[in-house]
This record gives structure tokens, sequence and C-alpha cells, in this order.
């Protein structure tokens, strides 16, 4: 009988903590964490209704998730461009997900796009200072992943960052936020003409400003496949060598991005259409990110 009273007891107990938990606490919990109404009102219930105490729980639940979901493949998301209000620095940020479901959502969206303009605005030059930075001055952006972890059930991380600095620098996203580019130029440019050469980046996708910018790997690997292709055609071994510098030679055209033929008229390259704009015009450096 003892032991029914007790249980009776503690039933009883945890029946009126729960009644002490208003909607009003529910809905605040709520509108600072993103988590669901159900989440946020268990979090008071075991916490006998101590707000920080509720966050914290949040938090090592979402934590907990990801440890779960720590071996799955976050290939989802959302890749952005942002612009500093000067125009001097941009970045390029992939905040990823699992399913294209939660990259579609539009709360995830704004979320990564409060993280991107996080990294902004500290000039962020890595992924982990971002993750270390202020959320909203309460908690860090590392914190906030776990709370946003916790919420969604879904593993959630930034899969990529690249920042660069110029004397103008231009943004685009393509429509559908899958592949986002910045670009660097030395001088003021039209935004027409930046957008121009940013959405050549994004179509183009080359692997290097010009051919100053292939790395010796890059190089090697495609010559190598550029003689096994020639080997293959049944070229005499002392032409391969040749044929193959021909071969880089139109590789640097098609992929990097200055020597590009300019999508808009094909007459020119992008170095071209650029100096045909202003003599002294280049494009000094790219960043460009696609979700395949």
């Amino acid at each position: 009988m003892t032991v029914f009273l007790t249980i009776k007891n503690f039933k009883y107990q945890k029946k009126l903590n729960t009644m002490a938990i208003t909607a009003q606490e529910v809905n605040k919990l709520r509108q600072q964490t993103g988590a669901g109404m159900m989440d946020c009102k268990k979090a008071l219930e075991e916490n006998n209704g101590d707000f920080e105490k509720a966050i914290d729980y949040l938090r090592k639940k979402g934590a907990k998730v990801a440890a779960s979901r720590g071996d799955r493949e976050a290939k989802e998301g959302v890749v952005l461009a942002k612009v500093s209000a000067d125009g001097k620095t941009g970045i390029v940020i992939s905040v990823n997900c699992e399913t294209d479901f939660v990259a579609k959502n539009n709360d995830f969206i704004a979320f990564a796009e409060t993280v991107a303009g996080i990294a902004l605005d500290k000039k962020a030059t890595t992924i982990d200072e971002i993750k270390a930075a202020s959320f909203n001055g309460d908690v860090t952006v590392n914190d906030k992943f776990m709370e946003q972890v916790g919420k969604i059930g879904e593993k959630i991380d930034i899969g990529y960052y690249e920042a660069i600095n110029a004397e103008k620098v231009v943004g685009y996203i393509h429509p559908g936020n899958r592949v986002s580019v910045v670009v660097g130029f030395n001088k003021d440019v039209a935004d027409e003409v930046g957008r121009n050469v940013a959405m050549q980046a994004a179509a183009m996708a080359p692997v290097a400003l010009d051919k100053d910018g292939v790395t010796q790997d890059m190089l090697n690997r495609e010559l190598e496949i550029a003689k096994e292709q020639i080997r293959a055609e049944g070229k005499p071994e002392d032409m391969v060598e040749k044929i193959a510098q021909g071969k880089i030679s139109k590789f640097y055209k098609e992929s990097t991005l200055l020597n590009q033929e300019y999508i808009k008229d094909s007459k020119l390259n992008v170095l071209q259409y650029l100096q045909s704009v202003d003599k002294g015009l280049t494009a000094t450096a790219f960043k460009r990110y696609s979700l395949s």
C-alpha cells in the first residue's frame, strides 16, 4: 500500500508540475529556440518551468541527435552568397541538411541566411570561427546549430565556407539556392557587369581564375588524361606530347574564368568582355560552390 501511495503521489506531483506550465511560457521558449511546441512543453515540464534549464535540455537533445546521426550524409541544403555593405568583402557559405524537404523550408533558409550574415559581419576566415561567434548575444552559432538539430531531427552543418576581398565584390545566387558565386574585381564595376561575370562562373563552373590559378596537381592530371586519350586514338608516341599540350590549351580556355568564351557574346572571352567595358578592368578572385 505504501508503494502504491508513493507512486500515486509522484504522478500527482508530476501532474501539478505539468499544470504549472503556461501556454505563454511554451510559446516564449518556442520563439527563442525554434523547437516544436510539444518539445518545448516537455523541456519546461522536465525542468520544473526553469527557462534556462529548458533551453539547455533542448540543446542537449540536439547534441544527442547530432551524435546519433554523425555517420549520415548532409548533401542537401542551401548555398548563399553575401557581400558587405561597402562591396569589398564577399562570402559563399553552404548550410547543409539531409533532405530536400528541409532545405526548402522557409525557417531553415532564414536560419542559413542569419548564419551567413554573422559570418560576413564577423569577417570569419574559417568555419570554426563562425561556429564560435555569438548568435544573438546569449548563445553561439554552434549552440544554435544544436537547437536546430534537435528541432528538425536531421544532421545540419556548415559544409563549405570561403571569403574574398577586392576593390569591388559582386555576388550571385542561382535560383533554388544550390549554386552561389562571389567575384572580386580590381576596380569599381557596374552591378550588371559584375553580375554577368558571376552568372558566367555559376553556369560554366571554372576551376580557376586564369591559368596561373590551376594547381600543378590539376595540370598533371589533365595532361595524363589527355595523353591517354591520344594514345587510345592510335597516335604515334612522338606526337603525344605535342598534341597533349594543345589539349591543355583548350582546357585553359574552357576551364579558367577569364579565358572562357563569354556566354553572352561568343566572339569574346570573359577578360575581353571586361576590357570592352573598361580597358583596365579584370577579375581578381572568385569563389563558387554547388550542391551536386
